[in-house]
Protein backbone atom coordinates (compact mmCIF):
# COMPACT_ATOMS: atom_id res chain seq x y z
CA UNK A 1 0.00 0.00 0.00
CA UNK A 2 1.51 3.68 -0.79
CA UNK A 3 1.21 6.13 1.48
CA UNK A 4 -1.70 6.65 4.09
CA UNK A 5 -2.88 10.17 5.04
CA UNK A 6 -4.54 11.10 8.29
CA UNK A 7 -8.16 10.74 5.92
CA UNK A 8 -8.03 7.62 4.98
CA UNK A 9 -7.07 6.46 8.01
CA UNK A 10 -10.73 7.99 9.39
CA UNK A 11 -12.25 6.53 6.13
CA UNK A 12 -11.07 2.73 6.89
CA UNK A 13 -11.60 2.96 10.63
CA UNK A 14 -15.84 4.15 9.70
CA UNK A 15 -16.19 1.18 7.46
CA UNK A 16 -14.70 -1.29 10.01
CA UNK A 17 -17.34 -0.09 12.50
CA UNK A 18 -19.83 0.41 9.58
CA UNK A 19 -19.63 -0.90 6.34
CA UNK A 20 -23.03 0.15 5.30
CA UNK A 21 -22.51 4.18 5.89
CA UNK A 22 -22.61 6.03 2.28
CA UNK A 23 -19.75 7.28 0.46
CA UNK A 24 -21.86 10.94 1.46
CA UNK A 25 -21.74 10.28 5.13
CA UNK A 26 -17.91 9.06 5.19
CA UNK A 27 -16.99 11.68 3.37
CA UNK A 28 -19.02 14.29 5.46
CA UNK A 29 -17.73 12.75 8.88
CA UNK A 30 -13.53 12.73 7.04
CA UNK A 31 -14.72 16.42 5.64
CA UNK A 32 -13.45 15.61 1.83
CA UNK A 33 -15.64 15.35 -1.39
CA UNK A 34 -17.51 12.41 -2.29
CA UNK A 35 -16.17 11.36 -5.16
CA UNK A 36 -13.05 12.12 -3.49
CA UNK A 37 -14.07 9.33 -0.83
CA UNK A 38 -15.21 6.96 -3.43
CA UNK A 39 -12.10 7.40 -5.14
CA UNK A 40 -10.02 6.25 -2.06
CA UNK A 41 -12.54 3.82 -1.10
CA UNK A 42 -12.12 2.02 -4.64
CA UNK A 43 -8.33 2.64 -4.48
CA UNK A 44 -8.69 0.38 -1.08
CA UNK A 45 -10.55 -2.21 -2.66
CA UNK A 46 -8.02 -2.99 -5.51
CA UNK A 47 -5.31 -2.99 -3.09
CA UNK A 48 -6.92 -5.51 -1.21
CA UNK A 49 -6.83 -3.34 1.90
CA UNK A 50 -10.52 -3.64 1.86
CA UNK A 51 -11.12 -7.58 1.32
CA UNK A 52 -14.84 -7.22 1.27
CA UNK A 53 -17.87 -6.08 2.99
CA UNK A 54 -20.00 -8.14 5.29
CA UNK A 55 -22.42 -8.33 7.74
CA UNK A 56 -21.72 -9.78 11.09
CA UNK A 57 -24.72 -11.68 12.57
CA UNK A 58 -25.70 -12.58 16.44
CA UNK A 59 -24.43 -16.28 16.77
CA UNK A 60 -26.92 -16.85 19.74
CA UNK A 61 -29.91 -15.27 17.75
CA UNK A 62 -29.37 -18.01 14.68
CA UNK A 63 -28.77 -20.57 17.28
CA UNK A 64 -25.10 -21.40 16.93
CA UNK A 65 -24.62 -20.29 20.83
CA UNK A 66 -21.71 -22.63 21.58
CA UNK A 67 -17.79 -21.71 19.92
CA UNK A 68 -15.31 -24.55 19.56
CA UNK A 69 -11.81 -24.18 18.61
CA UNK A 70 -10.44 -27.68 17.72
CA UNK A 71 -6.88 -28.38 17.77
CA UNK A 72 -5.78 -30.70 15.15
CA UNK A 73 -2.38 -32.70 14.86
CA UNK A 74 -1.73 -35.20 11.81
CA UNK A 75 1.16 -37.74 11.62
CA UNK A 76 1.01 -37.09 7.50
CA UNK A 77 2.12 -33.79 5.82
CA UNK A 78 1.68 -34.77 2.27
CA UNK A 79 0.08 -33.02 -1.00
CA UNK A 80 -2.93 -35.40 -0.92
CA UNK A 81 -3.82 -35.44 2.67
CA UNK A 82 -3.53 -31.68 2.49
CA UNK A 83 -6.13 -31.17 -0.43
CA UNK A 84 -8.29 -33.81 1.33
CA UNK A 85 -8.05 -31.78 4.90
CA UNK A 86 -9.17 -29.15 2.67
CA UNK A 87 -12.22 -30.45 0.94
CA UNK A 88 -13.18 -32.00 4.25
CA UNK A 89 -13.11 -28.15 6.04
CA UNK A 90 -14.24 -26.72 2.93
CA UNK A 91 -17.19 -28.47 3.01
CA UNK A 92 -18.52 -28.25 7.18
CA UNK A 93 -20.51 -24.56 7.41
CA UNK A 94 -20.29 -24.40 10.68
CA UNK A 95 -16.38 -24.16 10.25
CA UNK A 96 -15.15 -20.49 10.51
CA UNK A 97 -11.68 -20.62 10.47
CA UNK A 98 -8.76 -22.49 9.65
CA UNK A 99 -4.94 -21.84 10.53
CA UNK A 100 -1.77 -23.67 9.63
CA UNK A 101 -0.14 -23.50 13.04
CA UNK A 102 3.63 -23.94 13.75
CA UNK A 103 4.37 -25.56 16.75
CA UNK A 104 3.32 -28.12 18.50
CA UNK A 105 -0.48 -28.11 16.36
CA UNK A 106 -0.52 -28.76 13.06
CA UNK A 107 -4.04 -26.96 12.33
CA UNK A 108 -6.46 -24.92 15.17
CA UNK A 109 -10.14 -24.46 13.54
CA UNK A 110 -12.53 -22.19 15.27
CA UNK A 111 -16.37 -23.34 14.88
CA UNK A 112 -19.84 -22.58 16.03
CA UNK A 113 -22.35 -25.49 17.08
CA UNK A 114 -25.95 -25.15 18.65
CA UNK A 115 -24.46 -27.51 20.82
CA UNK A 116 -22.76 -30.79 21.80
CA UNK A 117 -24.87 -32.70 19.97
CA UNK A 118 -23.92 -30.45 17.09
CA UNK A 119 -20.46 -30.88 17.96
CA UNK A 120 -20.04 -34.02 17.79
CA UNK A 121 -21.72 -34.29 14.24
CA UNK A 122 -19.24 -31.76 13.26
CA UNK A 123 -16.25 -33.95 15.39
CA UNK A 124 -17.73 -37.22 12.77
CA UNK A 125 -17.45 -35.28 9.59
CA UNK A 126 -13.90 -33.63 10.61
CA UNK A 127 -12.17 -37.13 11.51
CA UNK A 128 -13.06 -38.00 7.48
CA UNK A 129 -9.79 -36.38 7.17
CA UNK A 130 -7.97 -39.11 9.16
CA UNK A 131 -6.79 -37.29 11.41
CA UNK A 132 -4.21 -38.54 14.16
CA UNK A 133 -4.82 -36.28 17.38
CA UNK A 134 -8.32 -34.01 17.76
CA UNK A 135 -8.42 -31.96 21.10
CA UNK A 136 -11.57 -29.35 21.32
CA UNK A 137 -11.96 -26.44 24.26
CA UNK A 138 -15.37 -24.56 24.06
CA UNK A 139 -15.85 -21.21 24.96
CA UNK A 140 -16.94 -20.54 28.46
CA UNK A 141 -17.13 -16.56 28.40
CA UNK A 142 -15.95 -14.19 25.16
CA UNK A 143 -14.24 -11.21 26.87
CA UNK A 144 -13.34 -9.70 23.66
CA UNK A 145 -13.96 -9.98 20.28
CA UNK A 146 -14.13 -7.84 16.96
CA UNK A 147 -13.51 -7.66 13.46
CA UNK A 148 -11.40 -4.10 13.79
CA UNK A 149 -7.72 -4.29 13.20
CA UNK A 150 -5.80 -1.55 14.61
CA UNK A 151 -4.74 0.66 11.73
CA UNK A 152 -1.70 2.33 13.96
CA UNK A 153 0.72 0.45 11.82
CA UNK A 154 0.18 2.26 8.80
CA UNK A 155 2.76 4.18 7.49
CA UNK A 156 1.89 7.79 6.48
Amino acid sequence: MTKISRQDRQILELLQRDATLSVGDIAERVGISKSACWRRIHKFEEEGVIRERVTLLNQDKVNLPLTVYIAIRTNQHNDQWAAQFSRVVQGIAEILEVHRMSGDLDYLIKAVVTDMPGYDRLYKELIKADLFDVSSSFVMETMKQTTQLPLNYLTG
